[in-house]
């Protein structure tokens, strides 16, 4: 009779660890499942899956808007800190110099789930930098980046994106919707926030197959920014026009 026991040392399932990577798996793949959903698609204890879950949230690794679930910024961090992921082809030096031309702190975020996660910085001040640090993910609708983002996207997901939060978010909605065509005519978003003092503008990111792969948003003081708003703009515009171009020495 053959032992069916792993060898010493050898790779072996664990249920645990398996439920869990069905976990992540499953909310990869169906981004805003719910608990339900996958707890029959585990086809497992909920007592168990909830138990997991709730220590996928504690650590980061899923995050929860409502009752939907999607991946969270501990898996994207990870994941982009290996190298595995390119956000087109904007590097550390690219924000530096950006920064260093302009004067603002310049940011490099993606979209992950329905949040705006800043996964680079340049040019920190002591606001951007708490913000940082403190707002891992932010709001789609009331960011330069997440709006220049949901501009580009099909009108079929933005609206699909749009209906999700028109109860609980309608002025945010609203005001979005104002400002779309004039975004998507003119390529950047831009934004206000803490009572006017902080200004921001932002503008999808596209590889050379001229997919959005992220965006970039510079921002800084409004008394610092706007003075030179046009400056900024016409950069940030030439810089990721370069980027979605076959040649980056033009």
């Amino acid at each position: 009779m053959t032992d069916a026991s792993p060898e010493p040392g050898a790779p072996h399932n664990h249920r645990t660890v398996d439920r869990a990577m069905r976990i992540l798996e499953e909310t990869v793949y169906h981004p805003g499942i719910t608990f339900a959903e996958l707890a029959r698609a585990l086809d497992a204890p909920k007592s168990s899956v909830h138990v997991l879950v709730r220590g996928l949230l504690a650590n980061g690794w899923l995050y929860a808007d409502g009752k939907n679930l999607y991946v969270g910024p501990a898996m994207y961090g990870l994941t982009l800190a290996a190298g595995q992921i390119q956000v087109g082809r904007v590097t550390q030096d690219d924000l530096q110099r950006l920064h260093e031309l302009t004067g603002a702190t310049v940011s490099l975020g993606v979209e992950v789930g329905d949040h705006l996660i800043h996964v680079r910085i340049a040019g920190a001040t002591p606001q951007s930098g708490f913000d940082a640090r403190n707002n891992i993910r932010r709001n789609l609708l009331t960011t330069a980046g997440g709006k220049a983002l949901l501009a580009a996207r099909t009108a079929a997901e933005r609206n699909a994106f749009l209906r999700r939060h028109r109860d609980d978010e309608a002025e945010s909605v609203a005001t979005f919707l104002n400002e779309l065509e004039e975004i998507q005519e003119s390529g950047y978003a831009q934004n206000y926030k803490y009572s006017g003092s902080q200004f921001a503008i932002a503008a999808a990111v596209r590889n050379q197959f001229g997919e959005v792969a992220g965006e970039v948003t510079m921002y800084g003081r409004t008394t610092d920014l706007l003075p030179q708003r046009q400056f900024l703009v016409d950069t940030l515009l030439l810089f990721v026009a370069g980027q979605s171009s076959d040649d980056r020495s033009t």
